[in-house]
């Protein structure tokens, strides 16, 4: 067989890309699955799904049907590289794309699907009891399994401690939400949640330890506003069981002005408590 020089040049080109971008992920796993599809275009398709920069590389063969999995341990895993590709309409043995999306794939793309047990990737995630009958898990029920609600709560109760000027009660809450921060299972969350969780937890954490580690109630303001930017993302995606209110106060943050959320429409201001207790506004409601 011949291989012509711009054949040559284009297979180096793919695999040094391919090298370096694994190169870029830390803590890197690689592991080889059969993800079902037929063409060059499932290749893309399936591929773009996948990958996540700097955190997750798909190679998928379209001959063999397997595809390498590369991915940083600690920030995904197997299973929501899989849910994604899922989700763009591609099966695997552990996630069975929509019907409806699998449907609206080119007619070139629609593989044969064979029937096995897996879990259906759906916006309500699917999961099977101990006889395999399926169990609609709703988004409130998910997000007490990865202790989404704990966060939440615990970050109401640092906002509330603010509000009565009380750093010593704030710290000892932000303890408590940094050990719910780190026992939730990412894997867990929905597509959407998920995905901006890895954008703000590293930022949620630290933010949460330096208001643990201090009393100084100034300092635990300061730092509460970015948590409070980067908890807002997390609760607007998640859409809780009750409202929440978005809420802003033009005087904070050195006249920057700077917001907080609350389950109460009624404003209690977390950045001056007694002083400027009634300070600010609702600016969004969260439903």
């Amino acid at each position: 067989m011949k291989y012509s020089i711009s054949n040559i040049l284009v297979a180096a080109t793919m695999l040094l890309t391919f090298t370096i971008s694994n190169a870029q992920i830390k803590n890197s796993v690689t592991e080889n699955v059969k993800i079902y599809g037929n063409c060059g275009m499932c290749e893309k398709t399936i591929e773009k799904a996948g990958n996540l920069k700097n955190v997750a590389t798909v190679d998928w063969n379209k001959d063999t049907k397997m595809a390498t999995l590369t991915y940083d341990a600690k920030k995904t895993n197997q299973a929501e590289i899989l849910k994604r590709i899922a989700l763009a309409g591609y099966d695997s043995d552990k996630f069975l794309a929509p019907d409806k999306v699998y449907n609206e794939l080119h007619g070139c793309c629609q593989y044969d699907r064979v029937s096995k047990i897996a879990v259906k990737a759906t916006a309500t995630t699917e999961n099977h009891d101990n006889h395999g009958n399926h169990m609609e898990m709703t988004k409130t029920e998910l997000q007490q399994d990865n202790q989404l609600t704990a966060v939440f709560d615990n970050y109401f109760a640092v906002k509330d401690a603010l509000v009565n000027s009380d750093g010593a009660k704030a710290s000892g809450i932000a303890k408590m939400l940094l050990s719910n921060l780190e026992v939730v299972k990412m894997d867990q969350l929905e597509m959407d949640v998920h995905m901006v969780w890895m954008k703000v937890f590293t930022n949620l954490k630290e933010d949460a330890k330096h208001i643990a580690d201090t009393k100084d109630i100034a300092h635990q303001r300061e730092r509460f506003i970015n948590l409070s930017k980067n908890m807002y993302e997390l609760i607007k995606v998640s859409k809780t069981e009750n409202p929440i209110y978005y809420q802003f106060c033009p005087m904070a943050n050195k006249g920057k002005g700077a917001n907080w959320l609350s389950k109460e429409n009624a404003v209690k201001n977390p950045y001056y408590g007694a002083m400027m207790l009634t300070c600010g506004k609702t600016v969004e409601t969260i439903k």
